[in-house]
């Protein structure tokens, strides 16, 4: 009897341990039969940056053309901010997340949790660094990068004395921008200085006057955004020197700059299409098609000539 006691006990252990181990009913991503019933959640690193609001516009305008909804939070640059985020997303039952990462190490935690209970994830400009996900959709950053580097060959010879401002460090586009730029450049350009500005413009701005003031001989800028190209220009105008700056992302104001004649040129994305892209890719995960792992959209060097 004793016997047959013990094993109805580790019987009923063994099955409320394995209903333990299932997701809660709230978290399990229902099949949708229309795309009216598909609720997206969009996770953005920060809305206080041009190229991240035309990225948000682009989801929005897709996701409203399909019929489909979406709940918009900002990360606010917050690692820690975008983590709470998204595991809300998860807690408001989204079908799936498209997320751009602050930190790409950072977000991998709140992407294994959405891996755990079977909701989809999309990247969007950058990626994480772990966690299952689906579709990368972002710019060819490395060869953004190249791009950068070869111009200011062509512009001022090999060897010109210059300086980088890097983005968010840990963030994959300030890697791959990195990349490619050093590809060319660690052999071609005298790389005098470079700092991280973390993609912000007031920072971009303080950065290149401790530079300007280290490094007076620089003659071009490379920065990993236009933001961070925007602050150097202000410091650069400070100082009175004439000094190359060429940007990345292709935000109103660069291209204004570059109008002006204060901006030399900009690697140009489509974060509009990147936003439309992630939307679309989402949406056929859904609905059980296949989507390419890295998806991209095209790139253009816009200078005042072109």
């Amino acid at each position: 009897m004793k016997k047959l006691l013990a094993l109805c006990l580790s019987l009923t252990l063994l099955l409320l341990s394995a209903c333990s181990m299932q997701p809660p009913g709230w978290a399990k991503p229902d099949k949708k039969e229309s795309l009216d019933d598909i609720k997206l959640g969009l996770s953005v690193s920060t809305l206080n940056n041009p190229f991240f609001v035309s990225l948000k516009d682009g989801v929005l305008k897709e996701v409203e053309a399909l019929g489909m909804e979406v709940i918009v939070v900002d990360a606010q640059n917050d690692s820690a901010k975008q983590v709470n985020d998204v595991e809300d997303l998860i807690q408001q039952g989204v079908d799936a997340l498209l997320i751009n990462p602050t930190d790409s190490a950072a977000i991998s935690t709140a992407v294994q949790s959405a891996n755990n209970i079977g909701i989809p994830v999309v990247t969007l400009d950058r990626s994480a660094d772990k966690g299952k996900v689906e579709a990368l959709v972002a710019s060819d950053n490395i060869k953004g990068g190249e791009m950068a580097a070869h111009y200011i060959i062509e512009k001022l010879g090999e060897q010109a004395e210059v300086a980088e401002l890097e983005g968010v460090p840990g963030a994959s586009a300030t890697r791959e921008r990195g990349q490619g730029f050093h590809n060319i450049a660690d052999q071609k350009l005298t790389i005098s200085a470079k700092q991280a500005a973390d993609f912000d413009r007031t920072k971009g701005l303080t950065v290149m006057e401790n530079l300007l003031q280290a490094n007076p001989n620089i003659k071009a800028v490379f920065a990993h955004n236009d933001e961070m190209a925007l602050g150097a220009i202000e410091a650069i105008n400070s100082s009175g020197k004439e000094i190359m700056v060429i940007g990345f992302d292709g935000n109103d104001d660069a291209l204004n700059a570059i109008h002006a004649g204060e901006m030399e040129a900009t690697v140009a994305q489509q974060p509009d299409l990147i936003g439309k892209l992630a939307v679309d890719a989402a949406k056929d995960v859904l609905q059980g098609k296949k989507v390419e792992k890295n998806i991209a959209a095209p790139l253009k060097l816009v200078t005042k000539e072109k």
